[in-house]
């Protein structure tokens, strides 16, 4: 028997894990899709992987929102009334929340040019920016800088006051203030020179455990994968490398959804071929989820190991430039053909450890 690990909340067999495997978002490449900033791509193939693994663990964080992590999809099935509008979200439209359209164009204020690959650090950035645009989801993006969690400055993400909760104590029966904002955690590593050092795989293997995961960004050169879990010394991904068709839906109508989610056995890799930059996705949707997540890191990756790969503190670095509140973006893009300016406001505002066996 082998033993899989997911974020899951029970041990689960065969069925049941293909079953969550299912549920998930997929996003893929597509073509034939309204050309970016009116002149650019009509299909993202060749460049978009790592966009689509982005609107895909972000789909993950909205899903669990909305849903609750033990939602399960079934084809043919009547959909909750919520994830028609998540899905929604993502559609390959100008209009879509975080369509490829928004997140190409977001992109070229992050430097990188319509039809350009991203690495994981570009795509967090992106999400966090057009989070701020999402009126529907509230969702605060929070983007680690150097391998730091500062939970001051996840306080400042959220518009509280003061940290949710001080490392001392991690329990929500503090005073801490109630306005807490569902909160997807990017965290950008770099665990490696030009291979993953081998001293992080334990580590890794622990964030996959952990409840709140929903996924990590990553892949090998140039080929971005969506990494959901692990066997063994394998990493489990849904992989967007397959180019379909785009789906033409007219808004608050129903999605024909079946090529949004993978109908087939996952894929694996060693997690040795990892590359080693990599954004780990973790989503909280309460301060006790919070409280959770960071006795988990104090645990697992804090206390066990020598080499760490990551770092959680309370208060900003002294050393680093202040900690810059996220807020709405000014942006003027660059489609294709010329300029084109993007008015988010207008567009963004309409959407409105546990194991497993026998995978």
């Amino acid at each position: 028997e082998k033993t899989v690990f997911f974020s899951l909340h029970v041990p689960h067999r065969k069925s049941e894990l293909l079953s969550d495997v299912r549920s998930r978002l997929w996003f893929t490449y597509r073509k034939k899709f309204s050309p970016i900033g009116g002149t650019g791509p009509s299909s993202d193939t060749g460049w978009g992987c790592m966009l689509r693994c982005g609107q895909m663990i972000l789909a993950q964080a909205l899903v669990c929102r909305h849903l609750g992590r033990e939602w399960r999809w079934v084809a043919e099935g009547t959909q909750p009334v919520e994830y028609q509008r998540i899905l929604h979200c993502f559609l390959d439209r100008k209009d879509s929340c975080y369509s490829i359209h928004q997140m190409a164009q977001m992109g070229v204020g992050e430097g990188k040019s319509v039809g350009e690959w991203y690495g994981p650090n570009t795509v967090a950035q992106v999400l966090k920016k057009l989070a701020l645009f999402d009126d529907w989801n509230s969702l605060a993006v929070y983007v680690s800088m150097d391998n730091t969690v500062v939970i001051e400055d996840i306080s400042k993400c959220l518009g509280q006051r003061q940290a949710p909760c001080p490392l001392s104590h991690f329990h929500a029966t503090s005073q801490h203030p109630l306005d807490w904002r569902p909160l997807l955690l990017l965290i950008p590593l770099r665990m490696g020179i030009n291979d993953i050092n081998p001293v992080y795989i334990q580590a890794l293997k622990e964030c996959f455990k952990m409840p709140q995961s929903c996924g990590v960004l990553g892949g090998k050169p140039n080929l971005a994968y969506y990494f959901i879990g692990f066997v063994d010394d394998e990493l489990i991904y849904l992989d967007p490398h397959t180019t379909q068709l785009a789906v033409d839906s007219e808004t608050g109508s129903t999605v024909d959804d079946q090529s949004y989610h993978c109908q087939r056995n996952p894929r694996r890799m060693k997690i040795t071929s990892l590359d080693p930059s990599v954004a780990l996705g973790f989503f909280c949707k309460s301060e006790e989820d919070f409280d959770s997540w960071c006795n988990l890191v104090q645990q697992e990756i804090l206390k066990k190991r020598n080499l760490r790969m990551f770092e959680l503190v309370e208060k900003h670095p002294s050393h680093w430039p202040p900690f810059i509140t996220p807020t709405k973006p000014e942006v003027q893009t660059t489609g294709a053909g010329g300029s084109a300016a993007l008015n988010l406001t207008q567009t963004l505002n309409l959407s409105a450890g546990y194991s497993v066996a026998n995978l």
